[in-house]
């Protein structure tokens, strides 16, 4: 058991390391290399790991820091101690409330008699050095952001510590602390959205697994008590070391060991793998079950093919929420339809999509013919597809505000794939052209 340990290697050491260390600790590769006796470059991909972990996270002009972990249901919510992270600031006063949530925020840039009214329990203050106002936001049940690096007087930190209501300060201006939070607030609505794993694993009242050593009649009465065809196979240590299935096994006697039967070193995921890496990876490889795994690849759950599209489906039914950056180039497209009823895109080209030259990004150019090639294959067939392969020609510039088209074309389809044509132009003049192979996710 000791030589497995040695095993897991200096990574899970570095891991294990980073974990006991002091919330608020700042971690460098250099002392970290240093420290354990590793390269540096080991302990950059410990480092990486750790921070998709939620264990360690990369603060502007801070560096990387050791945090608390935030569970996976965590609200879209902000609490006043999340907005202390985000601004960068630090609580004067009232740091017994710093767990509160608030459900919006107010910039107070008017009057004090005007600001009243916006002002309720549970907000937001963002203002300047005005006591005044620090003490009226208080009274009402909201905390209190000071900006531009002042501070706040005495009395103002005892009514924060007696009404457990923060005040905090930030030495970032008011536009820019307002342009944090609500950028805070788009990325967690968007990673609420963001269907993962475990949110299928979780729901699981009870794992069910053979060992090596079983035999075909053990996989077989497993099968039918627990209705499922599949089961992943473990070790001594319960790392996943094959799968094997009813078919498998169909012309096996009860009394043979399913060894010979698995398929070994099977293909497996995390938890924070997101739903729809699972439905490509299983699409690839063309599988219907998934073992989940730890780091140390000990198995902690399983999804199938079935479990994972009908997630993905009910996620797509759900309101879209925050603002990717594809969200963001598409939201000035509108669907429209030709005489024939084949559905095309138009719309204008915004600053904001242009180079240094005062073009179209080639980027963003492929965004669009990517995410119309995407719309046009489910107008079509109804399923959800991902990008196989690409083939793109730029032919003019475009410039910006100029009004385009965006036209796709079907040029083969099949159960399992769909090829268009993709085509961009600015006054019936082509500017750009792709074609494209997607892959459906609904059929493996």
């Amino acid at each position: 058991m000791e030589g497995q340990g040695d095993n897991i290697t200096k990574h899970e050491q570095l891991l294990q390391h980073i974990e006991s260390l002091k919330v608020g600790t700042k971690i460098s590769v250099r002392k970290l290399a240093k420290e354990m006796g590793v390269s540096e470059g080991t302990a950059y991909r410990a480092v990486k790991e750790a921070e998709n972990l939620g264990i360690v996270i990369t603060k502007e002009r801070i560096g990387t820091v050791r945090v608390e972990k935030k569970p996976r249901n965590i609200s879209e919510q902000l609490t006043f101690g999340d907005v202390v992270d985000i601004v960068e600031g630090h609580v004067l006063g009232g740091a017994e409330g710093l767990n509160k949530h608030l459900h919006k925020y107010v910039i107070g840039a008017m009057k004090v008699d005007a600001m009243i009214r916006y002002i309720d329990a549970d907000s937001l203050l963002i203002v300047g050095n005005r006591d005044d106002v620090h003490s009226l936001a208080l009274e009402q049940g909201a905390g209190v952001l000071v900006t531009g690096g002042f501070g706040t007087s005495r009395e103002v930190k005892a009514l924060a510590d007696e009404l457990d209501l923060p005040v905090i300060s930030s030495r970032h201006d008011t536009f820019t602390v307002a342009s944090m939070i609500n950028r805070a607030i788009f990325d967690r609505l968007i990673k609420k959205k963001i269907m993962l794993v475990e949110d299928i694993v979780e729901g699981k009242l009870r794992l069910n697994t053979l060992k090596i050593s079983s035999t075909v009649g053990e996989l077989r009465e497993l099968s039918q008590t627990s209705g499922e065809q599949r089961f992943p196979v473990t070790d001594e240590w319960n790392r996943v070391i094959g799968i094997v299935g009813r078919r498998d096994v169909e012309d096996l006697s009860e009394g043979q060991s399913i060894e010979k039967a698995m398929v070994r070193s099977p293909v497996t995921a995390a938890l924070q793998t997101s739903l729809a890496s699972a439905a490509q990876i299983m699409m690839w490889e063309g599988i219907d079950f998934l073992p989940i795994v730890d780091r140390n690849r000990k198995l902690v759950g399983s999804v199938t093919r079935r479990e994972v599209l009908q997630s993905l489906r009910d996620a797509s039914n759900q309101p879209q929420l925050g603002e990717t950056f594809d969200h963001l180039i598409w939201n000035g497209f509108a669907d429209e339809r030709d005489e024939e009823g084949r559905l095309f895109f138009h719309g204008f080209i915004t600053p904001q999509m242009a180079t240094d030259l005062g073009t179209i990004s080639e980027g963003v150019l492929s965004t669009l013919m990517t995410l119309s090639a995407f719309k046009a294959a489910k107008d079509i067939t109804g399923n959800d597809y991902v990008l196989d392969n690409m083939s793109t020609y730029f032919i003019r510039p475009v410039q910006i505000e100029h009004s385009i088209t965006v036209m796709p074309k079907l040029l083969e389809i099949s159960r399992r794939t769909c090829k268009l044509e993709i085509e961009i132009s600015y006054m019936d003049t082509i500017v750009a052209k792709a074609v494209l192979m997607l892959q459906s996710i609904d059929h493996g």
